[in-house]
């Protein structure tokens, strides 16, 4: 549940957000090495051991994604609490597969947690398992219903690693070999997660017979599990994040004038897609991120 939204770093500061001042959760992304550039968005690590926080503050906040990633819990629980606007209770399994997501998500932690996200493009997903995206979207699946063998006995080997270097180590180890003999089949030019969404109508077009935008759209359907038109939207989002974001920052805030530089109709348009995507208007949003501990995974940097 990772999404260009954290795609670069947000500097707001955590204010009363962490509750011992000297010793902060541990939240972070972790580049991959260039070779999985296209494969790997990033690896999230979270820690909370040790620190006294609220039930609140063990809330996650995580926004809409088109990514794909795989979680290990080393320590500690999981539960989603909500998906969108429905209520649900449902157990994380210690080691899962997170499909993209169409709504913003809700998990907590009823204690300390120590756990690891390796966040993958939903094509090098595809490329690497065969596996139909249409089948992961909004989808929190076990590992083993999706991965083989193979695939099993690394993740396994990485929760006896001692560190987060060590653990990301063993990933990238195994994802190398394999994602170099598919990548130039699978995303021929992209080195980047931008890359691989401004090319997708591109290679969709080129790709296979035909290219009338219905053939087009059913391909893109097929390579992320989303549509078209849902890619473009979060996209446009990112790029009105950061320009909020930093005029935020600067406190020159003028949401009608964010609305028309980032291509929404006007500043109620701005507001319904930032609410669609995070479950919160802009300005709560902000706020938020600003100084509630539960919003950490918008302040990652990378």
């Amino acid at each position: 549940m990772f999404t260009p939204l954290i795609d670069r770093a947000l500097a707001a500061p955590l204010a009363s957000a962490a509750p011992v001042a000297h010793h902060p959760p541990r939240s972070a992304m972790l580049p991959p090495r260039l070779s999985l550039a296209s494969c790997v968005r990033g690896h999230i690590v979270r820690r909370t051991v040790g620190l006294p926080l609220t039930a609140g503050q063990r809330d996650n906040h995580f926004p809409a994604s088109l990514l794909c990633a795989i979680n290990w819990l080393f320590e500690g629980e999981a539960d989603v609490v909500r998906r969108g606007d429905q209520v649900v209770h449902e157990a994380t399994p210690r080691l899962c597969l997170i499909g993209p997501h169409r709504v913003p998500v809700v998990s907590h932690n009823p204690g300390a947690v120590d756990a690891l996200m390796v966040a993958l493009t939903p094509m090098a997903v595809e490329a690497l398992t065969g596996v139909s995206m249409a089948e992961l979207v909004d989808r929190v699946l076990p590992f083993e219903q999706v991965f083989d063998a193979d695939w099993q006995a690394m993740a396994h080997t990485v929760f006896d690693a001692p560190d987060d270097a060590s653990r990301i180590r063993l990933v990238e180890d195994f994802l190398e070999p394999r994602w170099l003999q598919v990548r130039d089949q699978s995303i021929p030019r992209a080195t980047r997660y931008r890359f691989w969404a401004e090319n997708l109508a591109l290679r969709a077009a080129q790709s296979g017979v035909g290219s009338s935008l219905r053939q087009v759209e059913r391909r893109i359907k097929r390579w992320t599990g989303q549509p078209q038109r849902d890619l473009r939207r979060m996209l446009r989002a990112e790029e009105s994040f950061y320009r909020c974001v930093a005029a935020y920052q600067q406190g020159e805030m003028d949401w009608a004038i964010a609305a028309l530089d980032s291509g929404y109709a006007d500043q109620a348009h701005l507001c319904r897609e930032v609410r669609r995507i995070t479950g919160l208007s802009p300005a709560a949003l902000l706020a938020a991120i600003e100084s509630d501990e539960s919003f950490w995974v918008y302040r990652l940097d990378m």
